[in-house]
């Protein structure tokens, strides 16, 4: 009922040390951007990796080789996926969504909260975690690439410059 031999509990230890290390090695090489948080790929990549290790680390079936030839995979997609969007906007936009703009100058903008799936009161609460009390003291909240909302604060003179690449 516990476990069905010490031979398997012992696998499953020695394959989570090097299965781990390896991952941890294919990450450190593949750059900091294979983890970050920034659009729906990357998302994909890191619940892949994460099923991944746990497939390796629990099936006996899956060779600790082919784990480790499955990181590889997936980091290397994920660095050719990150360079194809570097080098063309056709594909930066396949893969990757647009800022959009969902609150302006105290107006919520409704349109672009129906089609982002937001309300005001998730918009209303990333104005409080910015630590603002009033609407009016803000002049834009931008849905970000990774699904995060940005409070732009009113009132400085960069509001304009740092809502330059976000979809109205």
């Amino acid at each position: 009922m516990f476990f069905d031999s010490l031979d398997g509990l012992l696998r499953v230890i020695t394959v989570s040390l090097l299965a781990y290390g390896a991952m941890v090695l294919i990450l450190r090489t593949a750059g900091k951007r294979s983890l970050a948080k920034l659009n729906a790929f990357d998302l994909v990549v890191t619940v892949a990796l994460g099923s991944t290790l746990a497939t390796v680390l629990l099936s006996k079936d899956v060779a600790l080789a082919e784990g480790i030839l499955a990181f590889i995979v997936l980091a290397a997609l994920q660095w050719l996926v990150s360079q194809l969007s570097i080098r063309s906007d056709r594909f930066r936009k396949l893969v990757r969504s647009d800022p959009r703009l969902l609150f302006e100058n105290g107006e919520y903008r409704r349109d672009a909260m129906a089609k982002e799936r937001v309300t005001a009161a998730e918009i209303d609460s990333a104005v409080r975690n910015a630590g603002h009390g009033k609407l009016e003291a803000i002049a834009a909240v931008v849905l970000e690439t990774d699904g995060s909302l940005s409070v732009i604060a009113g009132g400085r003179e960069d509001t304009l410059t740092a809502l330059r690449s976000v979809k109205r």
